[in-house]
């Protein structure tokens, strides 16, 4: 109980790390939670600060779960749920980051990471649907819940274990009640698009 409990809290803290929050704030002086969509993640690291930083967060949250998932499983020995529970935790973390004012991203990437590392070849399949999803339609939203959606059943008709099933449903539902507002766009035909302006990058901007 003791290695879960400490795995769910490192995969948290690690998780809780903010990259785009780090980088708006080092290379540009703001706060990335206050332009474009208020989102601390890689695709509003996009719009506002442009295509090399959004690569490097997006890298970087899903090295956070990877990391997570590996910490725990070395901490767990051979507990199966202690990477399961360190990679919902570093999810949780990115979402509701304890450093940040509990305002974080959509942990998309950090689930990306985490799934990758603890069940590779349906994340791949999912992936593969999702980005394919986005290059049709343009909307990363919709892709991102494409990819944790298809997860949990991709997962049920491969047979894999109980636990890696129960954590991407959990992951999954975090993944829709962080794109609610999104979802409600999609179903308005509002949601911005992949490229989309709209959001805009700050005007005022000081480093």
């Amino acid at each position: 109980m003791v290695q879960l409990a400490l795995s769910i809290v490192i995969g948290y803290l690690l998780g809780s790390i903010s990259f785009s929050y780090i980088y708006g704030k080092l290379a540009k002086g703001i706060d990335i939670r206050s332009h474009g969509s208020g989102n601390a993640g890689a695709t509003n690291t996009l719009r506002v600060l442009g295509v090399g930083p959004a690569i490097a967060v997006l890298l970087l949250d899903a090295a956070k779960g990877v990391a997570a998932v590996l910490i725990g499983g070395a901490l767990g020995g051979d507990q199966e749920w202690a990477p399961v529970l360190a990679g919902i935790g570093a999810v949780v973390g990115h979402n509701w980051p304890i450093f940040f004012q509990f305002k974080g991203g959509k942990g998309i990437a950090t689930t990306v990471g985490v799934a990758a590392t603890l069940c590779f070849l349906p994340t791949l399949i999912a992936g593969i649907v999702a980005i394919l999803c986005i290059a049709v339609t343009r909307y990363v939203s919709l892709g991102s819940l494409v990819l944790t959606g298809l997860l949990p059943i991709l997962l049920v008709a491969m047979g894999r274990p109980s636990e890696l099933i129960i954590a991407s449903l959990v992951i999954a539902v975090f993944a829709y009640i962080r794109h609610r507002t999104n979802i409600v766009k999609l179903i308005k035909g509002k949601e911005n698009k992949l490229g989309s302006k709209k959001d805009g990058a700050p005007t005022h901007a000081t480093k």
